[in-house]
């Protein structure tokens, strides 16, 4: 009896699919980046995808450097955004808020549909992996740029 179930126990989970999906490990360096369009960041950006959006994992990531002066334009996320900086010293910067510094080590959550942005300070570089969850189809609304007063003003 034992043995009859196990076998149409297994029987049910072959066929269902469920050992059908195998880790899929991508390679350091296999991954075409590109520089930041103008039309969503002022200055040179390079922006290296991560992981996409792959059901049933509906968040993707990115690994974006900033040179310094580099930055986002102004945008939000519906579901929000993680920023896991991982080398140099940047800016953050949530709107009717001050500009704040991010170094590396530090992690920076957004609330969804919270108007931001982020990016390097005017004297050096910063690199963040930027993590955002998809909600109806869009992971980011983008908005204008952030202007050189915004951004050359005193950071907290």
């Amino acid at each position: 009896m034992l043995r009859s179930t196990t076998t149409a126990l297994a029987t049910v989970l072959l066929a269902s699919g469920a050992f059908a999906q195998n880790m899929e490990i991508t390679k350091s360096g296999s991954r075409d980046g590109m520089i930041a369009s103008s039309d969503t960041f002022t200055g040179t950006a390079y922006v290296e995808p991560v992981f996409s959006n792959q059901d049933p994992f509906v968040v993707n990531g990115g690994k974006v450097t900033f040179l310094p002066g580099a930055r986002s334009h102004w945008h939000t996320h519906p579901a929000g955004q993680v920023l896991i900086v991982t080398d140099g010293t940047g800016w953050v910067q949530e709107e009717g808020q001050e500009k704040q510094v991010m170094q590396a080590g530090d992690v920076v959550w957004c609330p969804p549909d919270v108007k931001h942005w982020h990016g390097a300070t005017d004297g050096t570089a910063v690199t963040h992996y930027a993590i955002q969850q998809f909600e109806d189809g869009e992971n980011v609304v983008w908005m204008e740029p952030v202007t050189d007063a915004q951004y050359g003003a005193p950071a907290e």
